[in-house]
């Protein structure tokens, strides 16, 4: 058994040590599925590592309740909880400007605009990722960890239990629903 699955039972169980050397031999694998996922969003306020250490800090509090069988099932969890804090972020951020305490002023109008329309992008992703989830949950796990998580075909094929052939025909249908409610 790879050490990698070993330590990931053992985190399952409650050791905490051996949660924390996951993360620290994975934490390469992390930090590029994290830049992965910053450069989609186009979010400046939050750098790879803060990000890594932001999704460590939220798997840190589920880790009891959560059982990974090998490396990829983990790194798929953690790109979708990367994606959960982007979302976070850009949420906060869409609130702050709408009737926030403090108002920005800035003189080039353009610009002012561009920060909404990157956020009400993200937003927008996001909510026609959940209702595809609503309609097909292997989709949105598929588009999840393509998308966000940067997994290949055979990786997502792994994960779900299912071909790769599957796994190309529900992209093309993901990506043809998520085409349609975005516009």
């Amino acid at each position: 058994m790879p050490e990698i699955t070993h330590l990931l039972r053992s985190a399952s169980a409650g050791d905490r040590a051996a949660a924390d050397r996951v993360v620290a031999l994975l934490y390469d694998d992390l930090r590029r599925l994290a830049q992965q996922r910053l450069r989609q969003s186009g979010d400046i306020t939050l750098d790879a590592t803060a990000l890594v250490h932001e999704s460590y800090l939220k798997l840190q509090q589920r880790s009891a309740e959560l059982d990974f069988p090998d490396r990829r099932h983990f790194l798929a969890y953690a790109a979708r909880v990367m994606h959960t804090i982007v979302i976070d972020l850009a949420r906060a951020r869409q609130s702050e400007r709408r009737g926030g305490e403090l108002q920005q002023v800035t003189f080039n109008t353009g610009i002012a605009e561009l920060a909404p329309q990157r956020d009400d992008e993200i937003l927008r992703v996001h909510e026609a990722l959940e209702e595809l989830a609503a309609m097909d949950e292997r989709l949105a796990q598929v588009v999840e960890m393509r998308y966000f998580g940067g997994l290949i075909e055979g990786e997502i094929a792994e994960v779900l239990g299912v071909t790769e052939r599957t796994v190309q025909r529900d992209w093309q249908k993901a990506r043809l629903f998520l085409s349609m409610a975005m516009k």
